[in-house]
């Protein structure tokens, strides 16, 4: 129920604080840490937490909302009074451009309308065979592991960044691969800095960081214009290009909606590139690891991989032909979701869990913390893909697990995310055994979940 003030109505004035040291109340801890000082917000003091960090004059006070039913009333059913008007989006937005992950009111329905199209599932399942042409290039170069041992972080990364690319640009794949690896680290690290900073100085004074933000987006920026000016008005197929999805973005037009111009396109391949690799390789590299940790189940999705596949190469419909390995990568996204921290901004005050979160607020839903909240999972830090049988699935509040958002602004990529990382991951274990060298594997939110270092494992080809 969203009221017409910031004003709390009785329930509202009793949210509350987090615990934090004077004058810069959380901040300390949220820059060392800020994953598992949102879980102590809920372990300590509940649903709905308030946590104020910085100094007087420049503090930010953001209103942490863990449960499945708040997150379900801020992404679903009031999603009209959270926007993305928040500092770390507009950075997003200033370095990454107003693509649909940024965009809002008419700019993102009209972005839908043209895109929507282009993620059918039917339009998404084409995207197999590029996906398992990759694969088999990260096998082979396996070969040449040294000692055996691969970082499951890094190859993940790199697969999943050459497949995004190969759909996108088919053909021009090589022309963007070395360019967005290159460019992408030094961006990420200049939004995050910005985008949690509480006073940033202007983006065009001649700073060092500033210049080689700068520098990275003009590079990234030209590979980009460069391939879009060869895709205007072309058509699938000419050139012998193919369905590639930049060229499907070029054409895309409806009755009601315009195609895109050049600068609305090089928008929407940023945020595909920029949410399409990052995303899946964390929850590849996640399952790999885990599966690595816990060998009984490895065996058991090996064995499921063998009996549904035998030796040929995966396809499409083999997505619901293996339930358990689909089962084995939720778990992966339940204990380490891509996306682990959510922001939005209040318009209106709204009731959430007793409380009224003000107009105005900042306010933030951690996946990290709900996957692990224990009226929803039980031993929430134990691997166990059980937990996504049919049964135990329908069991649960439906935003207990989240990990593509929800709502009207769901992941449009979600069955993209899910078809390339089962069908990856069977390729790469019905090749090779996993055993995890690096047993603990500290992260951190960024843009997206990050490693804090190697997630090393030893690798063995299956005979």
């Amino acid at each position: 129920m969203a009221v017409e003030t910031g004003q709390g109505t009785g329930a509202g004035t009793g949210i509350p604080d987090l615990e934090g040291v004077p004058l810069l109340g959380s901040l300390l801890d949220l820059k060392a840490d800020s994953l598992g000082t949102y879980l102590r917000a809920q372990q300590r003091h509940g649903d709905v937490v308030r946590i104020s960090a910085g100094p007087p004059g420049l503090r930010t006070e953001l209103y942490c909302v863990f449960s499945a039913e708040g997150a379900q009333r801020v992404l679903a059913s009031e999603a009209a009074n959270f926007r993305k008007d928040n500092s770390f989006y507009q950075e997003v937005r200033d370095s990454f451009g107003n693509g649909l992950l940024t965009s809002q009111d008419e700019d993102y329905l009209r972005q839908r309308r043209l895109v929507q199209p282009l993620f059918t599932r039917k339009r998404v399942d084409g995207y197999a065979q590029a996906v398992a042409a990759e694969t088999d290039a990260v096998l082979a170069s396996w070969t040449e592991a040294r000692d055996g041992i691969v970082d499951v972080s890094a190859e993940m990364m790199h697969l999943a960044l050459r497949a995004v690319a190969r759909i996108l640009f088919g053909t021009d794949v090589e022309r963007t691969v070395d360019v967005v690896d290159r460019c992408f680290p030094v961006i990420t690290e200049y939004v995050l800095r910005r985008g949690y900073s509480p006073a940033n100085i202007p983006r065009a004074w001649p700073t060092p960081g500033n210049r080689r933000a700068a520098a990275a987006l003009d590079e990234l920026y030209a590979v980009c214009d460069g391939i879009i000016s060869g895709r205007r008005g072309a058509s699938a197929g000419d050139d012998g290009r193919g369905e590639d999805l930049l060229t499907l973005l070029a054409a895309a037009q409806s009755a009601d909606d315009a195609a895109f111009d050049a600068t609305e396109l090089r928008d929407q391949v940023l945020i595909f590139l920029l949410a399409g690799h990052e995303t899946t390789a964390t929850s590849l590299a996640f399952a790999l690891h885990l599966l690595g940790r816990h060998p009984e189940e490895q065996a058991r999705a090996r064995e499921e991989i063998s009996r549904v596949l035998g030796d040929r190469t995966p396809e499409a419909a083999d997505l619901d032909r293996l339930p358990y390995l689909t089962q084995v990568l939720k778990e992966a996204m339940r204990l380490y979701p891509a996306a682990p921290v959510i922001g939005r901004r209040a318009v209106a005050a709204t009731e959430i869990g007793g409380h009224t979160v003000p107009a105005g607020a900042d306010v933030i839903l951690a996946p990290w913390v709900t996957h692990r909240h224990p009226a929803y999972w039980s031993e929430p830090d134990r691997f166990d893909p059980s937990r996504f049988t049919a049964e135990a699935e329908a069991g649960r509040p439906r935003y207990a697990w989240f990990p593509f958002g929800g709502g009207p602004r769901a992941c449009i990529g979600q069955h993209f995310s899910m078809l390339e990382s089962v069908l990856a991951l069977a390729m790469i274990l019905r090749a090779y055994e996993f055993e995890a060298v690096d047993t603990e594997i500290p992260v951190s939110a960024g843009i997206t979940l990050r490693t804090l270092g190697p997630a090393r494992c030893r690798i063995v080809p299956v005979n």
